[in-house]
């Protein structure tokens, strides 16, 4: 497949004597999933997602689950699900206008790292969706560019607790507090379970 490095890609490696080294690089990226690739996807509980619109506007997000939440489907494609968030529909929307994306899987206690890079599809009846619980809809990605990183500049953390807010097939996860907040009265959509004041509700930390 190939990078297909841009004019100022050139420019920056021609500067630092670096074109030989990516060209090198260049050779490792793949469109295709292997064995190794696929094990380290699916045992992954996190990942960051870049998107952007059709002007080229981008987003940058994360999305969590359970580990196995990301699966790979087939030896090109990977798919996860999209659970309730803000209701803004950043990244998503942008899916819609520009199909184009970008994920960075990391392996935060040994540093290692998987970029996976392609195009990505919203289909409302897709039947994983109700593998997921709690899913939305499910994105599907089929990758482009498929490429290992570097373990440096990772710095290492240690696992305290996964989110309660991941839904399960046991339990439903409970109301994120600002939910709650006044300044969201009215606003919430008719289902929301933060409506149901019987629903739990997740005690509040503070963010700033």
């Amino acid at each position: 497949m190939g990078q297909k490095y841009h004019e100022g890609q050139r420019e920056l490696q021609d500067h630092f004597d670096t074109r030989r080294l990516a060209d090198r690089l260049d050779q490792g990226t793949t469109d295709t999933i292997g064995d190794g690739y696929r094990d380290f996807i699916e045992s992954r509980d996190m990942f960051f997602l870049a998107t952007a619109d059709d002007d080229g506007v981008p987003q940058c997000s994360y999305k969590g689950g359970q580990p196995g939440f990301v699966r790979v489907v087939d030896q090109h494609t990977i798919a996860f699900p999209v659970y309730d968030g803000n209701g803004m529909f950043l990244s998503m929307g942008n899916v819609g206008a520009n199909p184009h994306v970008a994920i960075l899987f990391i392996d935060f206690e040994r540093g290692t790292r998987l970029r996976f890079n392609g195009i990505a599809r919203i289909e409302e009846d897709d039947p994983l969706v109700d593998s997921y619980p709690g899913a939305q809809f499910v994105v599907r990605v089929r990758g482009q560019a498929v490429f290992a990183n570097c373990r440096r500049y990772v710095h290492h953390y240690k696992l305290v607790e996964r989110s309660p807010f991941v839904p399960s097939a046991s339990a439903d996860p409970p109301v994120p507090d600002w939910k709650l907040d006044p300044w969201f009265e009215g606003t919430l959509p008719k289902d929301d379970p933060a409506r149901d004041p019987d629903h739990p509700v997740a005690p509040a930390i503070p963010q700033f």
